[in-house]
């Protein structure tokens, strides 16, 4: 039975491959295969690796968990420490995620690595570093290299450098930078590991992020929310009063897993609690019903998330989330109905007018919760159709906050699509990438309706998703329903567009590289590609695709046949111009899909 290799930092495996020579750098992605099945746990809890009779690598995790310092990665060969079995290993292991700086002793500590959160502007733009413009300089040279490589070459080495270039952007102050490099890696060891999570519309979106990011502030650029902050700032709140709406499961690719509570103040202000800590599936089934670690408080999440408290001396974080000071006091609240204040407001809003003010803020989006009342349809393969309870309304698509199998919310969403006509008060998270789709974190019954579910008392009107199990007795029976609902499903807008054509060019460029782009540009091939995008009025696009197209096999030579020009820089800047208009357009059809239409079908877009 293999044991699984410990997470390590970022710059431990950036320099072990940085001290290869450079034949053993070609050799290296092939030394890595296997090295994590041959792993074996020691008594000491070290992890062992044996490369043949004279080669033991050895990995001793810190108190973390994780290899954060090159002296806890050891071999037994000769040629240690800058021998291929030590790199191997490394390269085998999984990537950790960057160590926040130490917190203040009047904030609590860190549950997980998250994405940097943008500070608010409180006056002039600040002005680059010598050092963070060299940074992100080195960030742009170092994506532009791994884009124009593509999976099929982007191996262990071109992942040394991003990780290399993401270590200087951090300790030059560009923790966003940094992490956008991060997802870049990760995406492409998925990629080439063929994992079954593995999505290369998130690794182009993570390619088009690191170069826009990098791109702009190597120009000098200092937006603050660009440059993003290194960890949560806890500044105080003050006395506060909270109400829960749901609970939600959170299971990530790094091992952490927990959950985190949502919570509405009366002014309609968002907040949440969260624990999430190393321990993945398990840690997110049990997190859901742990303590709320908050001021004292004698509730656990599922109290909280039906309940609320009264908090005195908060500190709160930039997006909303509660910390746990020592000086944090808080005492429970009688639990509210989402039919009462404050959370009736966020089910009296037009759908669609929300999902236009997150769009038009997109900074904001990932964390937003969109509530309304609809009536079931049915199951349309891996959607549940629903329709909006409003005249005129489309249909929307309801997908799995979280696929896990382990996790309830597929089997919620599968038992539910067996209600046509049930009315259901949905609150979730609606999916920007995706024509007209939520993903819902907890349902309940819409006050006054006829058929709608039965819940226990004692779950205060809404089921949450992620945790509780909807069961037979929780639903109407089915001779009460009131007959089949008419679905009328237009074309999807993102599917049925011609701008599928410009996503495949890019995606094309993820997983092939430069040189797969430049094929497409050859023959006739590329006339039959943009000839549609020009005759639906798509014209920019057209021109962003040939542009790219032609700068890929933009290859010039002396004659002696080598490469005049062998930077990559052209080539990712055509790349990200046709990836950022697609992304625009993409987000106008998804608006477009959540309005109203006089027969109620999704709206068409050329």
């Amino acid at each position: 039975m293999s044991t699984e290799l410990p997470p390590v930092a970022p710059e431990v495996l950036a320099e072990a491959v940085e001290n290869l020579t450079a034949r053993l750098r070609k050799k290296l992605d092939a030394a890595i295969e296997g090295c994590a099945a041959g792993a074996a746990l020691e008594a000491d809890g070290s992890v062992t690796i044996r490369f043949g009779e004279d080669a033991l690598v050895t990995l001793r995790p810190g108190p973390s968990g994780t290899v954060t310092e090159a002296g806890q990665a050891t071999c037994s060969c000769l040629l240690a420490p800058r021998c291929l079995h030590r790199a191997a290993a490394l390269g085998a292991a999984p990537l950790a995620d960057a160590a926040p700086p130490p917190p203040p002793a009047e904030q609590p500590e860190p549950e997980a690595p998250t994405e940097s959160v943008p500070p608010e502007p409180t006056g002039p733009a600040p002005v680059l570093t010598e050092a963070q413009l060299g940074a992100a300089a080195a960030l742009w040279h170092a994506a532009a290299e791994a884009l124009a490589a593509g999976v099929t070459a982007g191996g262990a080495v071109v992942q040394a450098e991003l990780l290399r270039a993401a270590h200087t952007a951090r300790l030059a102050g560009l923790p966003r930078a940094e992490a956008a490099a991060l997802r870049v890696v990760r995406g492409l060891r998925a990629a080439r590991e063929r994992r079954a999570t593995q999505r290369l519309g998130a690794l182009t979106g993570a390619f088009r992020e690191l170069l826009h990011t990098a791109g702009v502030l190597a120009s000098g650029t200092a937006d603050p929310a660009l440059t993003g902050t290194a960890r949560r700032a806890y500044a105080p709140g003050g006395s506060l009063q909270v109400h829960g709406l749901c609970r939600e499961p959170v299971l990530s690719a790094t091992g952490y897993g927990g959950v985190v509570t949502h919570l509405l103040a009366p002014d309609g202000a968002r907040y949440s609690v969260s624990d999430v800590r190393p321990g993945g599936l398990a840690r997110a089934r049990g997190a859901g019903s742990a303590s709320v670690a908050l001021g004292g408080a004698v509730l656990d999440h599922a109290g909280l998330a039906r309940g609320g408290l009264r908090i005195v001396g908060a500190t709160v974080s930039a997006e909303g989330r509660l910390g746990a000071g020592r000086e944090v006091r808080a005492t429970p609240l009688r639990g509210t109905l989402w039919t009462e204040q404050p959370a009736a407001p966020l089910f009296a809003r037009p759908a669609a007018e929300a999902v236009a003010e997150l769009l038009a803020d997109p900074e904001g989006a990932e964390s937003a919760l969109l509530g309304c009342d609809v009536t079931v349809v049915g199951a349309a393969g891996e959607h549940l159709l629903v329709r909006e309870a409003r005249p005129g309304a489309p249909l929307l698509r309801l997908l799995p906050a979280h696929p896990h199998p382990e996790l309830p919310h597929t089997a919620n969403l599968r038992r539910i699509a067996g209600y046509p006509g049930l009315q259901l008060r949905v609150l979730g998270r609606p999916d920007l990438d995706r024509a007209a789709t939520l993903r819902p974190l907890a349902v309940g019954p819409v006050p006054g309706a006829p058929y709608i579910l039965r819940l226990p008392e004692e779950w205060l009107g809404r089921a949450d998703l992620g945790y509780d199990r909807l069961q037979g007795i929780h639903f109407p029976p089915q001779a009460d329903a009131p007959g089949p609902v008419p679905a009328v499903e237009g074309p999807d807008p993102l599917a049925d567009s011609p701008l599928w054509r410009v996503r495949r060019l890019l995606e094309t460029g993820v997983a092939g590289g430069r040189r797969a782009v430049a094929e497409s540009a050859r023959g006739t091939a590329s006339l039959a590609s943009f000839g549609p995008l020009r005759r639906a009025g798509l014209t920019a696009a057209a021109e962003l695709s040939a542009a790219l197209a032609a700068e890929a096999d933009r290859r010039p030579r002396n004659a002696f046949g080598r490469l005049t020009d062998p930077s990559p820089d052209g080539y990712a800047w055509a790349w990200l111009a046709a990836a950022t208009h697609l992304a625009a357009a993409e987000r106008s059809l998804v608006a477009a899909s959540w309005t109203a239409t006089p027969d109620g079908a999704m709206p068409t877009a050329r």
